[in-house]
C-alpha cells in the first residue's frame, strides 16, 4: 500500500477551491467570493485552520460557500471515535473542501459538494487513513433532463475504478441523505463514499480528484439550462418553504457538521451551508396535479435516472 502523501491531498484541495470559485463568479456575473483565512486558536491541543470563501447578493448565486478545513488534534471527538474505537488515543488530522450553493431561482437546485481525507497516527504503529466526500443535487421544482445530466456526471466520474463503483456510491448518497423523521430523500441524490482505502493511497485519491473535478461539469450546464426560467412569489416560497428540509438534515443528521462542531471547528464555517432565507409552515401539503406535487411523486423517489 503506498504511503500517503498529505501535502499533495491539500494541494489538490486548494487548487480545486480556486478553480470553484472562479467558475461560479464567471457565470454569475456579479457576484464576488469574499475571503476569509482562519486559524485555531490551539486551545485543547486543536490546531490547523482553513479558508473560507462565501458569495452572496449575487445575480445567480443567493449565497453559497467554498471552504477548506485543514485540523489536527491530538485525539478525537465522540462523533469520530463511536464506531472507531481504534482511533481512540491517536492524533488526527483532517483535509477536506465543502461547498453548498444556494441559487435565487426557485428553477435552479441547490448542490452540495465535499471531498476530504483524514489521517490518523499513533508512533511506531501504521496511519490509519480514509477519503470521504461525493455530490449530490436538491432541485425544488424538478426537470428530467436535469437529474439525468447529474447523475450522467456521476457516473463518469466512477469510470475506471470498477463496475460496481457508481451504483454502490449512489445507493450510499440515497442512503445518507435521507431526512428519517420525514421519511423523505434530501433530493435526487448523485454519490457518496466514506472511509475509501480499500484500494492503495494513490487509487483512492485519484478517484477523489475525479469526484471533485467532475461537480462543475455536473452543475454548470443546469445552472445555465435554468438561470433565466421565470419565477413569481408562489415559486420563491415553495423554495424558502424546502429549504427548511436543508436546514433539518444538516443540523440533524450531517455527520460533517457533527464532527466540525464537536472537534472544535470554526462555526461560522460549518454553518454556512445554510440557506439565507427559510420558512416552516405546518403541516402544509401541495395542490393535487401541481409542480409542487410533482416534486414529491416523481423527484423525491430514489430511481435510476440513467434510464430515464
Amino acid at each position: 500500500m503506498s504511503i500517503p502523501n498529505k501535502s499533495a491531498v491539500l494541494e489538490y484541495l486548494q487548487n480545486l477551491q480556486q478553480q470553484i470559485c472562479t467558475v461560479l463568479e464567471n457565470e454569475d456575473g456579479t457576484a464576488r467570493f469574499e475571503t476569509d483565512e482562519w486559524e485555531r486558536d490551539g486551545k485543547h491541543s486543536l490546531g490547523g485552520g482553513g479558508i473560507t470563501r462565501v458569495i452572496s447578493d449575487g445575480n445567480i448565486i443567493e449565497q453559497g460557500g467554498v471552504n477548506i478545513s485543514h485540523v489536527t488534534g491530538e485525539s478525537l471527538p465522540p462523533s469520530a471515535t463511536a464506531h472507531r474505537p481504534e482511533l481512540a488515543g491517536r492524533a488526527f488530522e483532517a483535509m477536506g473542501l465543502s461547498l453548498v450553493i444556494h441559487p435565487l431561482n426557485p428553477y435552479i437546485p441547490t448542490s452540495h459538494m465535499n471531498v476530504r481525507f483524514f489521517i490518523a497516527e499513533r508512533e511506531d504503529e501504521p496511519p490509519i487513513w480514509w477519503f470521504g466526500g461525493g455530490f449530490d443535487l436538491t432541485p425544488y421544482y424538478g426537470d428530467d433532463q436535469d437529474c439525468k445530466h447529474w447523475h450522467q456526471t456521476a457516473y463518469d466520474a466512477c469510470q475506471g475504478f470498477g463496475e460496481q463503483t457508481y451504483p454502490r456510491f449512489k445507493q450510499w448518497c440515497d442512503d445518507y441523505f435521507y431526512l428519517r423523521h420525514r421519511d423523505e430523500p434530501r433530493g435526487i441524490g448523485g454519490l457518496f463514499f466514506d472511509d475509501l482505502n480499500e484500494w492503495d493511497f494513490a487509487t483512492c485519491f485519484r478517484f477523489m480528484q475525479s469526484v471533485g473535478d467532475h461537480y462543475i461539469p455536473a452543475y454548470l450546464p443546469i445552472i445555465q439550462r435554468q438561470k433565466d426560467h421565470p419565477y413569481d412569489e408562489p415559486q420563491r416560497d415553495f423554495q424558502l418553504y424546502r429549504r427548511g428540509r436543508y436546514v433539518e438534515f444538516n443540523l440533524v443528521f450531517d455527520r460533517g457538521t457533527l464532527f466540525g462542531l464537536q472537534s472544535g471547528g470554526r462555526t461560522e464555517s460549518i454553518l454556512m451551508s445554510l440557506p439565507p432565507l427559510v420558512k416552516w409552515r405546518y403541516n402544509w401539503q401541495p395542490d393535487p396535479d401541481s409542480e409542487e406535487a410533482l416534486l414529491y411523486e416523481r423527484y423525491l423517489k430514489p430511481r435510476d435516472w440513467l434510464s430515464i
